[in-house]
């Protein structure tokens, strides 16, 4: 099934982009688990307009207030002076699957992101998902970015680029899907690139996906799109 803009005329009218991410990140995750090598496990992360929980394995924020360990709560911060404060942006938006290996202990083995609207609004929004996405690959976590926004220019891999290596040469395409492959120790280490353009219309790639210290899997972004579009039951021509 030929790409599709999720950003303007009959489809976006359809589903909006958001709902069509989370059915497709979850079908994607889905296939991932189906040829993921033993010890790997795939799953879909949609978040809009996140918070910061109290920690990552915290529960929710209603209920009962936590208390201290003698109940009175004086255990407990509920806010501190630092010794400095400044704007922060926080990555509000983020569409992406996350496979996740298990040796000693789980760890965070490989990332596909797929980029909305709201991570290229503002300089601030791209920044956050470009350090998000940067911090991935100096972890040495493979990482695989699609981007189909057709109503903003900015090309987010570009400004990765720009963070990584000054001086590279833009390449500037509006629609593309990278792929990112870091290997080697410190003082040797390497990132391997494999850029795809995207065009409306156009069937999608096939894209590996780099597992840390581990092999590349197939991204099947054809047969994971057109899957996610049976089980939306969305049309896949508009109106004449």
């Amino acid at each position: 099934m030929p790409l599709r803009d999720h950003f303007r005329g009959w489809l976006y009218q359809e589903l909006n982009w958001h709902s069509f991410h989370n059915s497709w990140a979850t079908t994607m995750a889905y296939a991932l688990n189906e040829y993921l090598p033993s010890g790997y496990r795939a799953s879909a992360n949609v978040q809009h307009k996140i918070e910061i929980d109290v920690a990552a394995y915290g529960g929710t924020r209603s209920g009962p207030k936590p208390t201290g360990g003698d109940g009175t709560g004086a255990e407990l911060w509920e806010s501190y002076a630092g010794t400095m404060t400044l704007p922060f942006e926080l990555s509000e938006e983020a569409a992406e699957v996350l496979v996740h290996g298990s040796g000693d202990q789980r760890y965070l083995a490989a990332a596909i992101e797929l980029v909305s609207d709201g991570n290229k609004d503002r300089p601030e929004a791209r920044e956050a998902f470009v350090a998000k996405c940067e911090s991935y690959l100096h972890s040495g976590t493979g990482l695989v970015i699609f981007d189909a926004v057709t109503t903003r220019t900015a090309n987010l891999h570009d400004e990765l680029m720009a963070r990584l290596g000054p001086g590279l040469t833009a390449w500037g395409e509006r629609l593309y899907c990278t792929a990112y492959r870091p290997s080697g120790q410190n003082g040797s280490a390497r990132l391997t690139v494999l850029r795809e353009a995207l065009a409306l219309g156009s069937p999608l790639p096939t894209m590996p996906l780099s597992l840390w210290r581990g092999p590349s899997v197939p991204v099947r972004l054809e047969e994971t799109y057109e899957d996610a579009f049976r089980r939306l039951r969305l049309p896949t021509e508009g109106p004449n």
